[in-house]
């Protein structure tokens, strides 16, 4: 079987892509929807066909990929039949089997850290994709969606430390660099679920956790009520015009962003407008080669002569001027519209190519 683990750095976030060596098929497990254009090149660069896009649970801190990967390749989606949500193509229970070429995804239901957690456990007992219930040497917290302490403990010991101690422990996140852990690891070291730990004493760990509200969770929950499809959208229904151009996530100030990641992966997808000042355009941080300057006061006087069905990814130095600009556009009646998450301090902290003009070129129509 072939494994990629691949990582989301804003929200710390594991995607997992397995698939049938001899069959191609392919399934993705946890995908975040900022990411969907690079494991959508993944998927192309390695000759595989997504058949799956799974969730082990509703998350609270980033928006799903399922929903998009669904519109963009065709694959069916999956959820936990406890998740609360019927906008998943195929809800999962107990015992359940997620097939592709010849092997199975086992579902094991996990909950505790959400009342719709499941861990996907491999035929062969290999690896188990256990999402927030266990993490390496800690677990998801369950003071929200429906969480019980209890629940989860008694999950992570009898559906996780059931399965033999090798078996590979691959977590929804992790925060210190670390990839992997085994069951038997996690059952001598995790500090909060350890053998040696009784539930008594991880119920009360727990309460006394004292943690911050999810900062997205405003936004991811209903978002990923409906597989992360924008506004909420049955199971077969269009997507919104300006959403479907691009994997467009709303902010929580409602305003549409994209990635610098997929921006850098779709070059002439659109307009490319520049918001800064002049002095800007070409200094350190340089500017997106293809982007026409067009400072944030003039915006409104040059998009009269735009087309207002193209589209049009707003950029600045951060993403302030950049979303100001977005929400003029879109009142003004422009129907695919973005701006660019982070700005240019992203894209050069990716090391993405920057270029530098001079004279800056201005926008026109």
């Amino acid at each position: 079987m072939l494994m990629r683990q691949l990582f989301d750095p804003e929200t710390s976030t594991y995607t997992y892509l397995l698939a049938d060596e001899v069959t191609r098929e392919a399934v993705l497990i946890d995908p975040v929807l900022e990411q969907v254009e690079r494991d959508l090149q993944v998927l192309r660069e390695l000759d595989l066909t997504l058949v799956w896009a799974l969730d082990t649970h509703v998350h609270a801190d980033h928006v799903t990929g399922l929903g998009t990967l669904r519109a963009k390749t065709g694959c069916q989606t999956v959820l936990s039949e406890a998740a609360g949500t019927g906008y998943a193509d195929r809800l999962v229970k107990q015992g359940d089997r997620v097939a592709f070429g010849s092997h199975a995804l086992e579902v094991r239901q996990t909950p505790g850290h959400t009342s719709g957690c499941v861990t996907y456990v491999t035929d062969d007992h290999r690896m188990a994709f256990t999402g927030d219930t266990l993490l390496i040497r800690g677990c998801g917290r369950t003071d929200f969606q429906q969480g019980s302490a209890h629940e989860l403990y008694r999950s992570v010991h009898e559906q996780v430390f059931s399965l033999p101690d090798e078996t590979l422990v691959y977590p929804g996140h992790d925060y210190k660099g670390r990839t992997v852990s085994t069951v038997g690891e996690e059952k001598r070291w995790n500090p909060r679920l350890a053998l040696t730990r009784t539930v008594e004493e991880f119920a009360a760990t727990m309460a006394g956790l004292q943690l911050a509200y999810p900062k997205k969770i405003d936004v991811a929950l209903p978002a990923n009520l409906h597989c992360g499809v924008p506004q909420g959208l049955p199971v077969g229904a269009e997507e919104p015009e300006e959403t479907r151009w691009a994997p467009v996530e709303v902010s929580a100030a409602d305003v549409p962003e994209v990635t610098c990641e997929w921006l850098a992966a779709n070059p002439g997808i659109g307009r490319l407008v520049d918001v800064r000042e002049a002095d800007e355009f070409n200094n350190a941080l340089g500017h997106v080669a293809g982007s026409a300057l067009t400072p944030l006061a003039t915006v409104e006087a040059a998009s009269r002569s735009w087309d207002r069905e193209a589209p049009v990814v707003l950029i600045c130095r951060s993403g302030g001027r950049s979303a100001k600009a977005a929400l003029a556009l879109k009142a003004r009646g422009f129907t695919r519209v973005a701006s660019l998450r982070g700005g240019m301090l992203a894209w050069n902290a990716m090391r993405l190519p920057v270029a530098r003009d001079a004279p800056p070129p201005q926008a026109t129509a």
